[in-house]
């Protein structure tokens, strides 16, 4: 899928490509491709004379790698959410800048292209070139994380709740600490987000194209970037409290158990200890000899049970 836009009174206006000759006569700012096949990759390659970055390409990881610069063209590969979800994950965006136009190139559709796709600018002169648009399209990246990171503090409150506020049983506990891993690893993974958009803006700083107002909008990207660190590293100690204090209760509730066993052992003996006494094989024992001996054996070792027990429950050490 190929997503073209042109420059229009500081708005971007989508066109129709329906052949190879319409990407040289519109002049596009801003060519988005979404998974291409073949043709649509020979369209772009011939009409622009540059060859698209392919899915094997996006995942190289050395920042020579993803930032360079070559035959008069930026070359920046940058990791992108695909959702706000435990189940998120990061999906490689090529963006090459050639001339006036700004191509990017990802196998999937991303919320933050949508978003921008769709946004419609009620002030003229929002977008002078292309690297207006990669700036916004970091800029909105970083709020999208932001969005993000608050959906993972609210989850971690609901969370506090049950640990802090209520007794937490084994099973609880269980569901608790699943939900303080999808929040941990959500967290991770936009804390990696945000430092490859730095890496991104960093390279873009010191690559000289940027106009004066494009580097003041990228340096307010990196304060923002700044400030999302500093909120995932507070929420990483959150996690971290939040689990300690999970793996606690678990360990509280497990002793409790432990302690019950041990102090039914304990209790137990005394009657162990009576019938042992009179299994003993002695010829001189008078309570052989005697019709309630029985009985008596019985109510003793019973009595041994209930004392040891109305005890420890006056100590406390059965709750």
């Amino acid at each position: 899928m190929i997503n073209a836009y042109t420059l229009s009174n500081g708005r971007l206006s989508k066109i129709h490509l329906d052949e190879q000759d319409d990407f040289r006569s519109d002049h596009p700012i801003w060519i988005d491709v979404v998974a291409p096949n073949d043709e649509e990759r020979k369209w772009i390659e011939q009409a622009y004379h540059l060859t698209l970055p392919k899915p094997e390409h996006l995942r190289d990881i050395e920042a020579s790698a993803r930032f360079y610069e070559e035959n008069d063209e930026l070359h920046l590969r940058s990791d992108f959410l695909l959702g706000k979800e435990s189940s998120s994950r990061s999906v490689t965006v090529a963006f090459v800048l050639s001339g006036n136009t700004l191509f990017s190139v990802h196998e999937e559709d991303l919320p933050v292209f949508y978003q921008r796709r769709l946004a419609n600018h009620g002030q003229p002169d929002d977008v002078e070139d292309c690297k207006d648009v990669l700036i916004d399209l970091y800029s909105m990246d970083v709020e999208f994380s932001a969005d993000a990171l608050e959906g993972v503090y609210a989850d971690l409150g609901q969370v506090s709740s049950k640990v802090l506020n209520a007794k937490l049983s084994d099973k609880h506990a269980s569901s608790v600490l699943i939900n303080i891993a999808h929040a941990e690893h959500l967290n991770g993974r936009i804390r990696r987000n945000v430092m490859d958009t730095r890496r991104a803006i960093s390279f873009l700083m010191r690559s000289k194209l940027l106009t004066p107002m494009q580097m003041d909008d990228v340096r307010q990207i990196m304060q923002d970037i700044d400030s999302l660190d500093g909120h995932t590293s507070f929420l990483f100690d959150k996690i971290n409290f939040l689990m300690v204090a999970t793996i606690s209760f678990i360990n509280v509730n497990q002793n409790k158990v432990v302690r019950l066993f041990s102090v039914s052992s304990v209790a137990l003996l005394p009657p162990v200890l009576i019938a042992s006494i009179y299994g003993m094989n002695f010829a001189h024992m008078p309570e052989l000899s005697w019709s309630l001996g029985y009985p008596f054996a019985l109510l003793l070792m019973a009595l041994s049970v209930v004392v040891p027990f109305w005890i420890f429950h006056r100590k406390g050490w059965l709750k």
